[in-house]
């Protein structure tokens, strides 16, 4: 059965397995998939990833997830997927939002690849807004 918005069953999984404080996650790989993982690796929200060959030309895409504190509090509080397949949101560099006053991230994915928000205004480039962490 083929998904309608695998980027969202993405971020799903990312916040089901965070608030059962897993420590990781795995789904179907996708290029999008490795690139928005690399980006939450950059930015400090999971700790690493890997790709994973399942044979017969398929792979798998693992997350490590982050924990802080004693009582093992996720690094990612919330995340939330802002353009749809229905709705395609996209954004020129100065219409680009800031989450939560700069304290969370804005994923876009651009023609210069999947960045942030303040990579994204650094550049001087728009594209389409994938998702909010913080």
């Amino acid at each position: 059965m083929s998904m309608s918005d695998p980027i969202a069953d993405m971020l799903t999984r990312v916040r089901n397995a965070s608030n059962a404080k897993l420590p990781t996650v795995s789904m179907p790989h996708s290029k999008i998939k490795a690139a928005l993982a690399a980006t939450l690796k950059d930015t400090g929200f999971i700790q690493d990833f890997t790709e994973e060959d399942l044979g017969h030309n398929k792979k798998a895409l693992t997350l490590t997830l982050k924990y802080k504190g004693k009582n093992s509090t996720p690094v990612i509080e919330g995340i939330k997927r802002v353009s749809r397949p229905s709705r395609r949101i996209y954004v020129n560099s100065t219409e680009i939002p800031r989450v939560l006053g700069g304290l969370g991230v804005a994923i876009l994915t651009t023609s210069q690849g999947v960045v942030t928000d303040r990579t994204a205004r650094q550049r001087n480039i728009g594209g389409e807004l994938l998702c909010y962490v913080w």
